[in-house]
């Protein structure tokens, strides 16, 4: 299934025919409050209510004209100011090929600084999502200029990729923040684990790691799953090294566990909701699917009338 799902969010085709759909529409509510900035500003609202903070996201990636990096890069620019205006607690994510990253980096530097910037003066963060695995290397680069420059610079990283370890050793000297996801490309086993296991052990190795960096200061840590039973473990770790509950961070996608999040947000852990909003989601939507198929039974019931 898994396989299935991530196929389809490679596939041209589907990718420009699927979503006319009414019913294929619905089954987004799942993951996204609404295709609008304000659709997610809304949301965000309603979360701050139960103690729990945003992460925005303008959905798309791999853009092929500049003008239209540029229109995203405004579109960040107005969110960032709306979200002062409504008082929120929210950052910012977004994907460098969103920018321009196929088409010119430095242009893509250009737009992402001047985001930086904006967000230090909102006093928030502006984060560089993981793309696959063929952008690894110029998306880490391109963190390490980012954050020579700024502070509210962060950067998300894959569990399952075989280099993630090494990127971790190499970003610490660079007082970094880091997201740390389990990982959902479809990527080949000579560079990425595949079992559940795996994937599972690789990212409470890294988590252990990245929590005794923010015990000492030398780090900011953000863990980005919805399973709530390594966010236990990683609680429990927390703990034991003398890490207060509101120094641990935990995000889960809007609309998934609601009720954790709740829960850990009461219980006193930092807890964000990515909030995904824009009319490019089939890509992104697919591979959410894909990191747990069980959603596959809500997103038909969605379909329905």
């Amino acid at each position: 299934m898994r396989r299935i799902l991530l196929w389809a969010a490679r596939n041209r085709w589907l990718k420009e025919r699927l979503p006319r759909f009414r019913w294929v529409r619905r089954a987004t509510k799942r993951f996204m409050p609404g295709e609008t900035a304000s659709d997610a500003l809304t949301a965000a609202v309603t979360h701050r209510a139960w103690g729990i903070d945003a992460v925005f996201t303008l959905l798309g990636e791999n853009l092929t004209d500049l003008s239209e990096a540029h229109a995203v890069a405004e579109a960040y620019h107005g969110l960032l100011d709306e979200i002062a205006a409504r008082g929120l607690d929210g950052e910012i994510s977004l994907k460098l090929t969103q920018l321009g990253l196929d088409l010119d980096a430095e242009t893509a530097f250009t737009l992402f600084d001047a985001l930086a910037a904006h967000a230090a003066e909102r006093a928030t963060w502006a984060w560089i999502d993981m793309e696959g695995s063929a952008y690894t290397e110029r998306t880490v680069a391109f963190y390490e200029r980012a954050r020579a420059k700024r502070e509210n610079v962060g950067l998300c990283l894959q569990a399952y990729l075989h280099r993630t370890p090494a990127d971790v050793q190499r970003l610490l000297p660079l007082r970094p923040a880091i997201r740390l996801v389990k990982g959902a490309y479809d990527e080949p086993a000579s560079i990425a684990y595949g079992r559940r296991p795996e994937v599972d052990g690789a990212f409470v190795a890294l988590s252990t790691q990245l929590l005794e960096a923010v015990r000492d200061g030398r780090a900011r840590y953000v863990a980005a799953t919805h399973d709530v039973a390594l966010l236990e473990r990683m609680a429990r770790f927390g703990t034991a090294i003398g890490l207060d509950p509101a120094r641990m961070e935990l995000q889960m996608l809007y609309g998934i566990r609601l009720d954790q999040q709740r829960r850990l947000s009461e219980a006193g852990y930092d807890v964000r909701a990515l909030i995904a909003y824009g009319s490019a989601w089939y890509p992104w939507y697919m591979r959410r699917l894909a990191e747990r198929p069980a959603n596959v039974v809500f997103a038909l019931r969605q379909m329905l009338p």
